[in-house]
């Protein structure tokens, strides 16, 4: 049985910084998933990737709670919520299928999706599966689709699942160390507390198997995302608000024209001097537009 429970969370997490109400959504399988539930209205569902967290919008959720209901989960393996020890539980389908059972528990309908890296595949597999729900989309640097046969991903997917790359996420926290600094356009906004909460966030080797996992199903969940791509009628005419950040090392100009072909209804709002995590570095101007998106008739 399903259900929402309260729970604590570590001393680390900073009220400040993060002050929100911690929930968490028990699963038959013995799973905790964290989120966050805050205000009322329209629902928005922000769904983060690798090596984020919901603190990755802290920002947006304090802007928007007032008007809007914001919804805020963390995969399982990442943030606050529980590890598991099962590799299928690493697959991106694994997280897609949680955070449809969360949306079920909370019996959600009429909400936009926003979504970021990792997002993307496990947002729209909703989509794609639950049209009559889901009313809007947000696009931020992420993607829908098999890339296989791209040098670009196919290499940092070889890279980063071989003995070396899961050696340097599960032991030297690589993508929070190093990569995502590299990934930002502003690099001031990864202040040393904002990086202690990505840090404390996957604190040992055992911790960060998810972390290590995802890179492999770039290509390895190829069928899968073909699946979803293949359907993409069931969510490509919904209204979306593309965010693209152009100093991004991972999602290109390639990947936007890629959702500027795909989508039939799209606003596009393009950021020259910012990279892969908008909700770090734009946050203002990121609340701003996607609260007049929510407001367009």
């Amino acid at each position: 049985m399903t259900e929402i429970v309260p729970g604590p969370r570590p001393d680390w997490v900073s009220g400040g910084m993060y002050p929100f109400a911690s929930r968490f959504f028990a699963e038959p399988s013995g799973q905790r998933m964290h989120f966050i539930d805050e205000g009322e209205g329209e629902p928005i569902v922000f769904i983060h990737g690798n090596p984020a967290w919901s603190f990755e919008f802290r920002h947006l959720v304090e802007a928007l709670r007032p008007e809007f209901r914001c919804i805020a989960p963390d995969h399982v393996g990442f943030g606050l919520s529980s590890r598991s020890g099962r590799r299928e539980d690493h697959h991106p389908e694994s997280h897609a299928a949680r955070l449809a059972a969360l949306l079920d528990c909370l019996g959600l309908r009429d909400m936009t999706l926003f979504m970021t890296d990792w997002g993307g595949p496990i947002g729209l597999d909703f989509a794609r599966k639950h049209p009559d729900r889901v009313k809007r989309l947000v696009i931020a640097n992420t993607w829908c689709w098999p890339v296989g046969d791209d040098f670009h991903f196919r290499s940092f997917s070889f890279l980063m699942s071989s003995w070396l790359g899961r050696y340097l996420v599960k032991r030297h926290n690589v993508f929070v160390n190093r990569v995502m600094p590299m990934a930002v356009g502003r690099k001031s906004v990864l202040t040393p507390e904002v990086m202690a909460h990505y840090r404390h966030a996957q604190p040992s080797p055992e911790a960060r198997s998810a972390s290590a996992a995802l890179p492999g199903h770039i290509v390895g969940a190829s069928d899968w995302l073909r699946a979803i791509w293949d359907q993409r009628a069931a969510f490509a005419d919904r209204p979306a608000l593309v965010l693209w950040g152009h100093r991004d090392m991972a999602f290109r100009k390639k990947e936007l024209e890629g959702w500027k072909s795909a989508l039939s209804d799209f606003e596009l709002h393009e950021f020259e001097d910012c990279g892969h995590f908008l909700a770090e570095e734009a946050p203002e101007q990121v609340a701003t537009a996607l609260r007049a998106f929510m407001r367009r008739p």
